[in-house]
C-alpha cells in the first residue's frame, strides 16, 4: 500500500523547487546579458531565488521527517521528484523571454507571499513576509524591462510578443488545483493557487497593455502538475548530479570508481581555455582552441 502523502511537504516542495529552478536559469545570464548593470541584477535576483529557495526546502525537510536537509533536497532527488511549474525550467532563450518569464513570476510570488504572511505555519508565514520585499523589487525591476522591450524598437516588441505567445500558455497550470492544494487552504498553511489567479491578471495587466504583448487567444498547455516528468527541467539535474555526486549517505568516502558504482568521464561540451566559456567564439581574448574537459 501506498504511503498518505504529505500534502504540507508537497505544498511547500512546490514553491522551494519553483525558486530553485527559476534561480538555476537567471543564474546562467551572469557574464552573457546584454548590459554590465543587468549582468549584475540578474545575477542578483538570483541569488534570492536561491535564497529563498534554500529557506523553504530547509522547512520541507523538517515536514518529511526523514532528517534530509536543504542540501540533500535541491541535490539528491530524481528529475521526476521536482515540483516546480513547468514554465520556469524552459530554457532561458532571449533576454525578451527571460525578463517576460521573471516578471510573470515574480507577479505571481507577491500575490502568494502576501497570503503566506498569515500561514498557519510560523516559519512559512516569516519566509513570505521577508521574501516579499524581495519580489517587490523583482516584479518592478523586470516589469520596467516588458514595458522597455515592448515599447522599443520593431525587433524588441517583436521579441516580447514571441516571448509572451511561448510563455502565457504555461500559467494555466499554475491554477489547476489538485488535492494538496485544497488540503493546504484547508489547514491555513495557504491559500489554492487558483485563488490567485484574478489577482495576478490584475497585476500584469497594466505592465502587459503599456509593454505592447496581447495575451488573448493563446492556448492553455497540458497541466504537468499530477504528471510523472519523464523528460523534465532540460539538463538541470544533470548539473546538480555533476555537483553532488554519487547519491552517498553523507561522510561516506569513496576510494575508487568500483565502490560508487559510475564511471566518471570528461564532459563533452567544449571549453575556451582562457575564460570557459562553452564556446570559445564568445571569448574575446583568447584564439586558443576549444578543450573537451569540465570547468
Amino acid at each position: 500500500m501506498d504511503a498518505p502523502i504529505n500534502h504540507a511537504l508537497q505544498y511547500v516542495l512546490r514553491i522551494a523547487d519553483a525558486c530553485l529552478i527559476h534561480g538555476q536559469r537567471l543564474s546562467e545570464w551572469c557574464g552573457h546579458a546584454p548590459v554590465l548593470e543587468e549582468d549584475i541584477a540578474l545575477t542578483n535576483v538570483a541569488l534570492d531565488h536561491i535564497g529563498r529557495a534554500r529557506s523553504l526546502l530547509a522547512l520541507a525537510g523538517e515536514l518529511e521527517g526523514r532528517g534530509r536537509d536543504e542540501d540533500a533536497l535541491a541535490f539528491l532527488r530524481h528529475e521526476r521528484e521536482y515540483r516546480n511549474v513547468t514554465m520556469l525550467e524552459l530554457p532561458n532563450g532571449d533576454f525578451a523571454r527571460t525578463v517576460l518569464r521573471a516578471f510573470l513570476w515574480s507577479s505571481f510570488m507577491k500575490v502568494l507571499c502576501r497570503a503566506l504572511a498569515s500561514s498557519s505555519n510560523a516559519q512559512l508565514a516569516a519566509i513570505a513576509a521577508k521574501s516579499l520585499k524581495e519580489v517587490r523589487y523583482h516584479q518592478q525591476h523586470t516589469g520596467d524591462w516588458v514595458v522597455r522591450l515592448g515599447d522599443g524598437t520593431e525587433d524588441s516588441a517583436r521579441r516580447m510578443g514571441e516571448a509572451l505567445a511561448l510563455l502565457w500558455p504555461y500559467t494555466t497550470e499554475w491554477f489547476a488545483d489538485d488535492d494538496t492544494d485544497t488540503e493546504a487552504q484547508a489547514g491555513g498553511l495557504g491559500p489554492a493557487w487558483s485563488s490567485l489567479k484574478d489577482a495576478l491578471a490584475g497585476r500584469c495587466a497594466a505592465r502587459l497593455r503599456r509593454g505592447q504583448p496581447d495575451t488573448a487567444g493563446r492556448h492553455p498547455v497540458q497541466n504537468h502538475r499530477q504528471a510523472r516528468r519523464a523528460q523534465r527541467t532540460h539538463g538541470l539535474p544533470a548539473r546538480r548530479d555533476a555537483v553532488a555526486g554519487p547519491r552517498l549517505p553523507r561522510g561516506h568516502v569513496v576510494n575508487n570508481a568500483q565502490a560508487t558504482g559510475r564511471r566518471w568521464r570528461r564532459c563533452p561540451i567544449p571549453r575556451c581555455r582562457c575564460c570557459r566559456s562553452s564556446t570559445s567564439a564568445s571569448c574575446v581574448r583568447s584564439t586558443w582552441p576549444t578543450a573537451t574537459v569540465c570547468r
